[in-house]
């Protein structure tokens, strides 16, 4: 087993308080450092403080140490150990270094996966959240870092995939769309910091589709024919931090059963994937998530040094 010791930073023409400040805001509800809704946001079961448990995605952490305006440490879960740290440095009244680091220690197959993956996905994360910190501290971002292709495809392949929910009781238009229905289905995904609530927005999971109806939370969309009838909904429940895509199907005769009895193996999978295609590219288009994507992070433009 070898310890990884990754190591990024930055100098920022800005005073450490101003930087600071922004650090003590990450995971909060105005987090104005951590590069959502391109990646998974930071998530924590309570205010930032020694304690705190959450992560971003599939990594899991606690705070293990916090001081404010200048440093925090987490401690990823067991059975994993090691921890990763983002400070700031003070370099004189208007200059200061951000700096993130990691140390972990990892047997062979964690290693062959930080090597082929991680480390690239890593990168380029916190160099986005470092983009972040100078755009906000200083008004501006002179160049910002660049998905590499391989980077590009990770987060492609690695996207949020919709649950298999029940169809939530907001879904109200779904809900009164038939008196009743002989298919019903449900798949939800997170709606990260960020992302479109009008549910307009989400009109694209099902191109080409007629909306039969409007509320605040929620659009319905849907077609009907001498067979069967269906109706879909975009649910957008920022309270639970939600959109669910729902469904029902109405068949009328034995030509419906027919058609149905072949459709409904493939639907659960076209529907899951035109919610994840959806979320994936409203999230990248929204405001704060990188588009920049022509040029990958080993051209040296942004101060990186790796060492393992």
């Amino acid at each position: 087993m070898g310890t990884v010791r990754n190591v990024h930073d930055r100098i920022l023409a800005a005073p450490a308080e101003q930087v600071g400040a922004l650090l003590d805001r990450l995971a909060a509800p105005d987090d104005p450092l951590f590069p959502s809704p391109a990646w998974a946001p930071i998530r924590f079961d309570r205010p930032l403080a020694v304690g705190a448990a959450g992560g971003h995605g599939p990594v899991r952490y606690s705070v293990a140490e916090y001081e404010p305006g200048r440093r925090i440490r987490f401690a990823f879960d067991p059975p994993g150990a090691g921890f990763h740290e983002l400070s700031v440095e003070p370099l004189g009244p208007d200059r200061c270094r951000i700096r993130h680091l990691l140390e972990q220690p990892q047997p062979l197959g964690e290693r062959l996966g930080w090597l082929l993956a991680v480390r690239a996905v890593h990168g380029t994360v916190i160099e986005e959240l470092f983009d972040n910190a100078e755009r906000a501290a200083t008004g501006s971002l002179a160049r910002p870092v660049r998905r590499s292709r391989y980077v590009r495809l990770l987060q492609r392949l690695t996207w949020d995939r919709p649950e298999t929910v029940e169809l939530p009781e907001g879904a109200v238009l779904l809900r009164a769309a038939f008196p009743t229905a002989d298919y019903t289905d449900a798949y939800a995904l997170e709606l990260r910091p960020g992302m479109p609530t009008d549910p307009a927005a989400w009109e694209g999971v099902l191109r080409g589709a007629r909306v039969v109806g409007r509320s605040p939370e929620e659009v319905l969309l849907g077609e009907d024919a001498g067979h069967l009838d269906y109706r879909a909904s975009l649910l957008v429940d920022v309270k639970a931090r939600t959109v669910t895509l729902g469904s029902v199907v109405r068949i009328h005769n034995r030509r419906g059963r027919l058609y149905w009895s072949v459709v409904r193996h493939a639907h659960p999978f076209m529907a899951r994937l035109m919610l994840r295609r959806t979320h994936r590219r409203l999230a990248l288009k929204a405001p704060g998530a990188s588009q920049l994507v022509s040029q990958g992070m080993g051209d040296g433009h942004n101060p990186v040094m790796l060492t393992s």
